[in-house]
């Protein structure tokens, strides 16, 4: 087979991406039928996919995709008419070609695409001979369609009359999509519009389709690739097709049915190149008695299966597709980066502007100051939210993941997703797929237990994961959690000791020893397998996380099932911060965590100090004095204060000298040489221009309770666990 690519150096970043959201369509609709095969939306959402794939890759003359789709879409026209039932050996087929194409669109992001996508297309014989034996029908269509792109001398001259129905445009359909698709199936020779039915201009309704088209078409494609072409617009549409290689007594058989008239039809014919008007009019005028051409008109062909609300082929884009793309532009990432980027500097330049306003004591430039910082930080807002995504497409991608995986390990697993509406910072949603990834797997292979042992258990025999997010406290929360066995203490403590990460004899609380299972190298399999064992996964998930300035936390009932909590700030480029002073420097903690601010009175602070915690309303409260933490030195002013700060479960107080306000922080990060230092997690330019840096608070409450720990031997009671919204 050929790849021409329409002439183009490389394939359009639009069409693969395109090309990537109908795969994943597919791949939807198709685990979808795994659990209900009769389900007509999943149905019609695949040949959808399959359709506008193929119509939209024949654009850029993409002919093994184009010829392989065919065939898949061949075979999909029987499980929309109930010819070919669904069940799961078709199912599993159907992900393989989907992986096929897959790799193909993948092939396309390069300049040597079309040796590539040559060398992914020897494989489409074997997959095209799986489909072959569940429907030998459209796999023996589609060998037209094969042999038309394939071998050119085959070809033979077809024409096509059409008139559109005038509701074509409302349905999001463009008539001139059809051209652009009947290019991939062989050679334009001539195309002629009729306008005939165009009113007058007081009477026109520009959503209405008045035009009608004369083609002529040099193809092996055969009648019945032709008419699929057409499929979507056969109601309330006239369709003619004359071939192969009509004579001239058909099309002047043709002109009598034209609405326009013999002498307006013969007109058209002429000027698409069907003959010339001398050679109709002799043919019109013998009058010779030859059948009338294949007519496809509304009502004639069976519309049952045919999906309300279809796309034309892209071409064939959907309905609602098209009104999507209305309203919605794609961007490159690398721009939204730079427009954030520009925004944190408008930001730091606003703080400069308001600083020497208030210092200059002018009314007016104060007000103006103001004016510009509301404007910024509305700017701020919406250029942050253009970077905002549902996170619920990156959850749907592991239903795939725990299909295939399921049946690699013998287990009957379902996956339940909620809060796929709650939305994440782009750059962060990319940099989660490894971290769930590991955990999924992880709840798959060491969570559900076998089918078998769960039912003797009294369990259901299918297993359930679920992925959850929702918002909290200026954060958002991931949480990957099974109904399996839950983590084994016993054996994780034991390979701990074994591995030298724990010394024999020493005493760890349970949830001490679940955070085990995240340190480099551990794993409890007993046995190394495609899955798992070789001591690789919870480590690289804590790793990736914290790398987000995250957290992640494990859960775990023996018998009950295991809940893996991620936490993550909602992005990683500007955060509202409170501004506090220590000595002359300033440090800002995430306004999101700060709960309270309290005074602390002179007379308790040297004993508050010295005991390390304080009675907040009845709650134990672990101190932080900053001042020692970073060893600041000098005298402490005539007023301290505690600024209350939580973290998921946890609260601590920190020990400051000054509160200065909120700030909107522009997070800039450490250099290498102070990347890890602790308690500090980035830094941030001021209004002044002076840097402050950016408080770990993680870490920092960690270290205040485990003071608080070491002096008095009792870790203070956490706060109890907030319940998913």
């Amino acid at each position: 087979m050929s790849t021409h690519a329409g002439g183009l150096d490389r394939v359009p970043h639009t069409f693969v991406a395109e090309s990537r959201e109908l795969l994943r369509e597919m791949e939807g609709a198709l685990l979808t039928l795994e659990q209900s095969p009769r389900d007509p939306e999943a149905i019609h959402s695949l040949f959808r996919a399959v359709h506008t794939l193929k119509g939209s890759a024949g654009m850029f003359g993409l002919d093994p995709m184009v010829a392989f789709a065919h065939v898949l879409e061949g075979v999909l026209v029987e499980v929309r008419r109930g010819a070919l039932e669904v069940d799961d050996a078709l199912v599993e087929l159907l992900l393989t070609c989907s992986d096929h194409v897959a790799a193909m669109v993948a092939c396309l992001d390069g300049d040597d695409y079309v040796q590539r996508l040559e060398t992914l297309d020897a494989r489409s014989p074997e997959l095209l001979a799986q489909l072959a034996g569940f429907s030998p029908r459209s796999a023996a269509a589609a060998q037209d369609l094969v042999a038309a792109i394939g071998d050119d001398a085959q070809a033979a001259r077809w024409h096509i009359s059409v008139r559109f129905a005038p509701d074509v445009l409302r349905h999001g359909m463009d008539p001139l999509s059809f051209l652009r698709y009947l290019r991939t199936l062989g050679e334009l020779i001539g195309v002629a519009v009729v306008p005939d039915a165009i009113p007058a201009a007081a009477a026109m309704d520009p959503q209405a389709c008045y035009l009608g088209l004369e083609i002529e078409l040099q193809t092996a494609a055969g009648r019945r690739a032709l008419e699929e072409a057409f499929e979507y617009v056969r109601e309330g549409s006239t369709l003619h097709i004359l071939g192969p290689d009509p004579s001239l007594d058909e099309y002047a058989a043709l002109a009598r049915l034209q609405p326009e008239g013999e002498d307006r039809a013969l007109e058209s014919l002429a000027a698409c190149g069907a003959a010339s008007t001398a050679q109709l009019r002799a043919a019109l005028r013998r009058g010779a008695a030859h059948p009338a051409p294949a007519t496809t008109a509304a009502g004639e062909l069976d519309m049952a299966s045919q999906p309300s609300g279809s796309a034309a082929p892209r071409p064939g884009r959907s309905a609602a597709r098209r009104a999507a793309d209305r309203h919605f532009v794609r961007v490159d990432a690398g721009k939204l980066d730079e427009l954030i980027d520009l925004v944190g500097e408008l930001l730091i330049s606003s703080a400069g502007v308001s600083l020497g306003a208030r210092r200059s004591g002018e009314a007016d430039l104060r007000e103006a100051a103001a004016q510009l910082a509301r404007l910024v930080e509305e700017v701020r807002d919406r250029s942050l939210a253009l970077r905002m995504v549902p996170i619920g497409e990156t959850f749907s991608r592991f239903h795939r993941v725990v299909h295939d995986l399921g049946r690699t390990l013998g287990k009957d697993v379902e996956l339940a997703i909620g809060g796929a509406d709650t939305e994440l910072d782009k750059s962060m949603v990319e940099k989660l797929g490894d971290p769930l990834l590991h955990l999924v797997r992880n709840a798959l292979d060491h969570g559900i237990e076998p089918a078998a042992r769960r039912i003797a258990t009294g369990k259901p025999a299918r297993g359930r994961i679920r992925l959850d997010a929702w918002h909290e406290s200026g954060h958002i929360v991931i949480e990957v959690a099974d109904d399996g066995a839950g983590l084994d203490t016993g054996k994780i403590l034991a390979r701990a000791q074994d591995a030298g990460l724990v010394e024999v004899g020493q005493v760890l609380s349970e949830r001490q020893i679940q955070q085990l299972v995240m340190e480099p190298g551990f794993s409890t399999a007993d046995e190394v397998t495609p899955v798992s064992g070789r001591g690789v996964g919870m480590d690289v998930v804590k790793r990736n996380i914290e790398a987000l300035r995250g957290t992640v936390s494990i859960d775990s009932i023996p018998g009950a099932g295991t809940r893996v909590a991620l936490r993550l700030p909602l992005t990683l480029a500007i955060i509202e911060g409170f501004l506090v002073g220590v000595g002359r420097s300033a440090y800002v903690i995430p306004l999101e965590m700060v709960v309270e601010c309290l005074e602390l009175a002179a007379a308790e602070r040297e004993a508050t100090c010295a005991r390390g915690y304080l009675n907040l309303r009845g709650e134990v409260l672990p101190l932080l004095r900053l001042r020692d933490v970073f060893g600041i030195g000098g005298h402490t002013g005539r007023r301290e204060n505690i600024v209350v700060v939580q973290h998921g479960q946890r609260r601590a107080g920190f020990v400051v000298d000054a509160l200065l306000g909120e700030s909107q922080t522009v997070i800039k990060p450490l250099g290498k040489l102070f990347e890890r230092l602790a308690g500090i997690s980035g830094s941030t330019i001021l209004g002044s221009g002076e840097v402050a840096l950016i408080l770990d608070i993680q870490a920092l409450v960690e270290q205040a309770i485990g003071a608080e720990a070491a002096r008095t031997g009792v870790r203070p009671p956490r706060i109890e666990d907030r319940q998913n919204p």
